[in-house]
């Protein structure tokens, strides 16, 4: 293939993958944000408030129900996808068909299904309960599926952090632009304006629209994009509920940064959720929220690229502390704004800019918590780790559309409720749930943050220093002495000879400027002062040992020789800012294959060491031999040690 029809396929890719995102998020924040608007002002409407009021409780009870169960499903959904195998792909089928099968329920979710909401309610219930559960695990398989698909479109790491910076400014854009949109939009697809609320027509025409655009931008996903094939890929084992529960309360640091979070996510997503009946019932403006949608769309996104500069600044601990104060503003000029759009939309606004910077710091925490959960328990727990934050989202909004419903009765803000109807002590109560509720919540997500989370970048940079001192060890032991571990590699008699990773000097290993290497800890070896920043495999072998921050890699050689290669002193600080990886755990990668590629500026900016250094991490079981001194450079291809197996039968 060409590189102008390469560069065209991964133009195609990038542009189908983050559309993709688009209409996921799209999807996500109708369902999530502004159904239950349409279930409290529209669904039941027969003129008798108290039943409707029932029925929307039930509604409400039903939609919790199930979003908690649907919890308890998703491991079972990431294990059927984990076992799909078709000529299309993994992922594919499951983004695809997940995304069209959900979409279409989503529409209908928004009928009163042939008006059997007020000619047969119960028989209503009962159907609209299968329905919602079939969407939302049709949803989950898209969910699950799209976001899985990410390593297997490239495996080419500086590739893929494009197509996910992509993807997130799609997901932040689809996310926001239906509160740009939504309000005007149903009014205009209204016969009647019901007091800026709208109608039962206007709101299934929108909705079917958001789902439209769901399902295309699944299929373009399906059309757009290409499944890499390759060994790495097939599953080894399965994931199972008890182990998401076992992972998260063995590991301290994830348990408590989950909790800080669920507290937070709860609160944030209350208000969110209820912002829309801010503007139609207590501004009597709903229109103006097409306002608050573009600001957000803007700021989202320019929220989500400025976290690496802040990062760079202030430690993600001060980050947190400073984004939550700034959104505790925007709640407090947010809850006295009254009338005042200007007001209003400051403080949403205050309210929302630190949302994208907490999830990323949050993000970051639970990503290091994998590392801090490998030294604790003895082994790499990565999927199940990352699966908690999604499950948190999904729980916090169970909870969050359980409390709505009836606060939104409470406050009379039900079908044919206006502005002019609703009371000011209904005004009160709303406001008391909108901005205290989630106040309190806070509260206990940054005291939990502050007595539990110990873990920030300093902690986490120890822990992989002791993770480098130790990983080589690991392959000296069996299944039996490590619970969960793989076999010992074993060492095959013969001479292995070790170039260079990396063009540049040869540095004697006892004059590096770190000690655990210089006095001999990590392993017999050398270092290399670059002149590149391209990292090359020394040997055929397998990638044993990967770290989040991208500096260094661990091989086993198919003679079972253990190496680490390890890039600049203390360079685990950048958390991988100018790092680019080439390679996946458990792959068999060549001699010469490019593993890594760092940009030098970036090291030494940060007044760092720039030293490359090559260690062999189960040094006891062999005989070294230097073949190139101190201070002569090197290519990639030159021999700088030769490695031999004592003879341990003599």
């Amino acid at each position: 293939m060409d590189s102008h029809k390469s560069d065209e396929h991964v133009g195609r890719a990038r542009f189908a993958y983050s559309m993709g995102a688009f209409g996921h998020d799209a999807f996500y924040a109708l369902l999530s944000t502004y159904f239950i608007m349409y279930v409290t002002s529209h669904l039941f409407n027969s003129g008798n408030k108290a039943f409707d009021d029932h029925m929307v409780l039930i509604v409400t009870t039903i939609i919790a129900v199930l979003r908690i169960i649907e919890l308890l499903i998703d491991p079972m959904i990431g294990n059927a996808i984990d076992r799909t195998n078709t000529r299309w792909g993994k992922f594919k089928p499951w983004v695809v068909g997940g995304g069209i099968i959900s979409a279409v329920i989503l529409a209908a979710l928004f009928t009163p299904l042939g008006g059997l909401s007020v000619s047969s309610p119960y028989l209503y219930l009962v159907l609209f309960a299968v329905l919602y559960i079939v969407m939302d695990i049709f949803y989950s398989f898209n969910d699950v599926g799209f976001w899985s698909m990410l390593p297997a479109l490239s495996f080419n790491s500086h590739e893929r952090d494009k197509i996910a910076t992509f993807a997130r400014v799609g997901s932040t854009v689809g996310a926001q632009i239906v509160t740009l949109v939504i309000m005007p939009m149903v009014l205009f697809f209204s016969v009647k304006q019901n007091g800026g609320t709208g109608d039962d027509r206007g709101w299934f025409i929108f909705a079917a629209i958001v789902a439209a655009v769901a399902a295309i931008t699944a299929i373009g996903v399906g059309l757009g994009t290409n499944e890499k094939k390759s060994l790495l890929r097939e599953n080894k084992e399965q994931t199972k509920l008890k182990d998401v529960f076992k992972i998260l309360i063995k590991n301290d640091q994830l348990f408590s940064i989950a909790m800080s979070y669920l507290f937070y996510t709860t609160g944030i997503t209350m208000v969110n959720s209820m912002e829309t009946y801010y503007f139609t019932y207590i501004l009597g403006n709903s229109k103006a929220l097409s306002i608050l949608g573009g600001l957000n769309t803007i700021v989202g996104v320019i929220s989500v690229l400025t976290f690496p500069l802040f990062t760079s600044k202030i430690s993600r601990r001060k980050l947190f502390y400073g984004s939550i104060a700034v959104l505790a503003l925007g709640l407090i000029v947010f809850a006295f704004a009254g009338q005042s759009l200007a007001l209003v939309l400051v403080g949403a606004e205050l309210f929302f800019i630190p949302q994208p910077l907490v999830f990323l710091v949050v993000l970051m925490t639970i990503t290091d918590s994998v590392e801090y959960g490998q030294l604790k328990l003895g082994h790499r727990d990565e999927s199940l780790t990352l699966s908690v934050r999604p499950l948190l989202d999904k729980f916090a909004g169970a909870v969050s559309g359980w409390i709505i419903g009836p606060t939104a009765i409470a406050a009379g803000m039900t079908a044919g409720a206006t502005a002019s109807t609703v009371s000011a002590t209904g005004v009160m109560k709303f406001k008391l749930v909108m901005f205290l509720a989630p106040a309190i919540l806070l509260v206990i997500s940054v005291l939990i943050f502050n007595r539990k989370v110990k873990l920030d970048e300093k902690m986490h940079a120890k822990i992989v220093a002791e993770l480098e001192q130790t990983w080589g060890k690991q392959f000296n032991k069996t299944a039996d002495d490590n619970e969960g571990a793989k076999e010992a590699t074993p060492t095959k008699p013969g001479v292995t000879e070790i170039p260079a990773p990396v063009a540049g000097t040869v540095v004697d290993l006892k004059n590096v400027s770190d000690p655990a290497f210089a006095n001999g800890n990590m392993g017999q070896g050398f270092a290399i002062k670059p002149s590149d920043g391209k990292v090359y495999a020394p040997f055929s072998g397998t990638v044993r040992a990967t770290f989040s921050t991208r500096h260094a890699v661990g091989l086993v050689s198919d003679t079972g020789v253990a190496l680490l290669i390890h890039i600049g002193i203390d360079t685990v600080k950048l958390h991988g800012t100018g790092f680019v990886t080439y390679f996946n755990k458990g792959q068999h990668v060549e001699k010469g294959q490019e593993l890594m590629e760092f940009w030098d500026p970036t090291i030494k900016k940060a007044g760092l060491d720039d030293t490359v250094i090559v260690t062999v991490t189960n040094s006891e079981e062999f005989d070294f031999k230097q073949l190139i001194t101190a201070d002569q450079t090197v290519t990639a291809k030159d021999n700088v040690m030769e490695v031999t197996k004592k003879d341990t039968e003599k």
